[in-house]
């Protein structure tokens, strides 16, 4: 069994895997992630290794008591990848990216795959069926289309996620809604739209904390799964166990 731990901007997130399937999930913040880590390895004794992929802010001594116990280890660039990095500057691809890149070469071989993560920020990675990692592109997610405009502006209100109610909004609230989630949703569509010109056909894998409420919005035929990431983590590490 593995623990594997997504530490993102704004949250960490983390499932426990029997082979590839998952028996426990959860979303905690950083001042009790040991603690959760512990009662985790109490329910779970035949767990042997926490994975982590990180973007966020982490310090890593957190770890160090449970190096006693199970293997440690931080996804990094130096680790095993079943795709070739092509981007220009690779050391600077975000781990999340390559770790998503990764799953996607796993979970869909011998195909054009494109892999869009909307959380904190909304990234495009693709990885054409030569399984070479070409590259793609970063955004403002929701939450912080919401607050650039509250932020940079004198007047506009800061609100949370919610679906628009028209196209028009008849109200500053409203056109702020519509504006950002719409704005998003032909953003994302347009990029498949362009992705179309490279590649006819390819998978469209959407993923991260505001997946589920644009899918609904989307209707290109899409993978949704919030928990790729999670699952592509722990297909990584076993693809390092054997590549290594």
């Amino acid at each position: 069994m593995i623990l594997t731990i997504d530490v993102g901007n704004t949250r960490i997130k983390g499932a426990v895997f029997e082979v590839d399937s998952i028996v426990e999930q959860f979303a905690v913040d950083t001042n009790v992630l040991t603690d959760k880590i512990k009662l985790i390895l109490e329910k779970y004794e035949k767990c042997y290794a926490i994975v982590i992929a990180s973007v966020g802010k982490l310090d890593k001594k957190l770890f160090l008591d449970f190096e006693k116990r199970v293997e440690v280890h931080f996804i990094s660039h130096d680790d095993a990848f079943p795709f070739s990095n092509l981007y220009a500057t690779p050391k600077t691809l975000g781990i999340d990216r390559m770790v998503l890149a990764a799953g996607a070469v796993l979970q869909y071989p011998k195909a054009n795959r494109l892999v869009i993560d909307a959380g904190t920020c909304v990234t495009y990675d693709y990885i054409n069926a030569d399984d070479e990692y070409l590259g793609g592109a970063i955004s403002p997610g929701l939450l912080l289309r919401y607050k650039a405009l509250n932020n940079y502006t004198s007047k506009l209100p800061l609100l949370e996620l919610d679906s628009p109610k028209a196209m028009i909004g008849d109200s500053t609230s409203e056109s702020i809604h519509s504006g950002v989630v719409n704005g998003l949703v032909y953003e994302i569509k347009g990029f498949i739209d362009e992705y179309r010109q490279i590649d006819a056909n390819f998978i469209i894998i959407l993923t991260g904390g505001d997946a589920v409420f644009l899918a609904k919005r989307l209707k290109n035929t899409i993978f949704a799964n919030s928990n790729f990431l999670l699952e592509s983590l722990n297909q990584t590490f076993q693809y390092k166990i054997k590549n290594d």
